[in-house]
């Protein structure tokens, strides 16, 4: 369970949280969570660091609004998506595309889930947890797909099947230097899924 706390304050104050927490993300995302401090978030939000103090008084405190964030962000994704695509077939290619559509910043910088899963849990950080808890969240709605495809029985294999195909797919694409990798591997687990 999350064990962030949420402030309330008014539209300002929201909107200066909002960005923050916006900021801190990409932090995280582009130069790691170790190599980002707190002054580096409060400076490139350009709020006072007087102020800044009213909003998180940890990077701790910021890394919790992040998790929260990405995983209202994932949520609401993930509801879309079944609006979207009525043919669980159909969200299951969805879910590989998001690798396509975020090429350019899995080659630079990995996945932005796995690469801060990854170092939170080498640093055995008390949040490891909730941030590993974003997995859990696409992996039951890629079981949920398996199952409506009469895979019930395996559907939770083939989740984490899919979940690790895709964080390989990251890994090797960030690390080398074929540029056409990524797609092809994508198109190749977009025909397995054809043929289920």
């Amino acid at each position: 369970m999350n064990s962030c706390i949420i402030l309330l304050m008014g539209t300002k104050g929201e909107k200066n949280r909002n960005r923050i927490v916006s900021i801190a993300d990409d932090l995280f995302y582009k130069k790691g969570y170790e190599h980002t401090s707190f002054t580096d978030i409060a400076d490139a939000s350009g709020i006072a660091r007087g102020n800044f103090y009213y909003y998180f008084k940890t990077k701790d405190d910021i890394l919790c609004a992040v998790l929260d964030k990405r995983r209202e962000d994932i949520d609401s994704m993930l509801v879309e998506w079944d609006k979207k695509y009525p043919d669980p077939k159909a969200r299951l290619k969805n879910y590989m595309l998001m690798l396509v559509k975020s090429q350019s910043n899995i080659e630079n910088f990995g996945c932005p889930m796995g690469s801060l899963c990854l170092e939170l849990n080498k640093l055995r950080h008390v949040l490891q947890h909730d941030a590993n808890s974003m997995f859990e969240v696409f992996r039951f709605w890629l079981e949920k797909q398996f199952t409506a495809l009469s895979h019930k029985k395996d559907a939770r294999f083939l989740s984490m099947h899919i979940m690790g195909r895709c964080q390989g797919i990251s890994l090797l694409a960030s690390t080398s230097s074929d540029v056409s990798y990524l797609n092809r591997e994508v198109k190749l687990l977009q025909q397995w899924v054809d043929e289920l």
